[in-house]
Parts: structure tokens; sequence; C-alpha cells
């Protein structure tokens, strides 16, 4: 699993396929999750585009795709359950699947020691 200085995760399954989400620094940030808006299946999305957007209680906030890639599946149990982001962001409040247009983008991003290190700072 890697992250996201802008507080997304990715995690690499079979070769070119990630599953995204958001991390639990961020879901707490956000406050409760109402909404999800998630991108359509086969979208083609480049690295650091909006790719869903996240209402709370507090505000709505852009998701950033932190590699390029296209969208082949969504979390639909996110549509009638949205807190499933506060209750398990990195498990059951997973975004979407992507299959990945280029490996290499992963080597910039950072491991958990390094994401808990700058989340600690903030």
């Amino acid at each position: 699993m890697m992250f996201t200085a802008e507080h997304e995760w990715i995690s690499t399954e079979d070769g070119n396929i990630a599953t995204v989400g958001i991390t639990h620094y961020a879901q707490n940030a956000l406050g409760d999750i109402v909404f999800v808006e998630l991108p359509a299946i086969g979208s083609d999305l480049k690295k650091g585009e909006v790719s869903a957007v996240v209402e709370s209680v507090k505000a709505a906030s852009d998701i950033y795709m932190p590699v390029g890639g296209t969208v082949i599946e969504v979390n639909e149990a996110l549509q009638a359950n949205p807190a499933l982001v506060n209750t398990d962001p990195m498990g059951l409040g997973w975004f979407f699947k992507i299959r990945l247009a280029h490996m290499d983008e992963l080597d910039a991003l950072v491991d958990k020691a390094s994401y808990d290190k700058l989340v600690s700072n903030t």
C-alpha cells in the first residue's frame, strides 16, 4: 500500500490493477461522510486529476488520482452507505479500482512509515 501527500492510498493487486481510497487521517479531517461521487467506469484519468468528490457535514472535498489509469470498478456500496468511508476507509470504504497506465508512477508515492511521519507533522 502506498500513499499521497493529499491523503489518498493505493494498493496494487494482480499486476497492473489497483484499488484507491482515502486514509484514516483524511476521513477524520472530513468528519461524517454523507455522499461520495465516484468516477464513471471506463474513465481515463491522469495522475493528479480529480477522480471523486466526498461530501461531509463539514465540506466537500476533491479526491485526486494517485497515479494515472482507467477506472474498471467502483464501490457501489458507498452509494447506499457513504459512512463506510468513516468506519473502514482502508477496507470496505475503498472508492474505485483502476488499470494502471504507467506502473512507474507508483515510485513517486510514499510508504506507510513515510506517510505516518507526514501526518504526525500536521
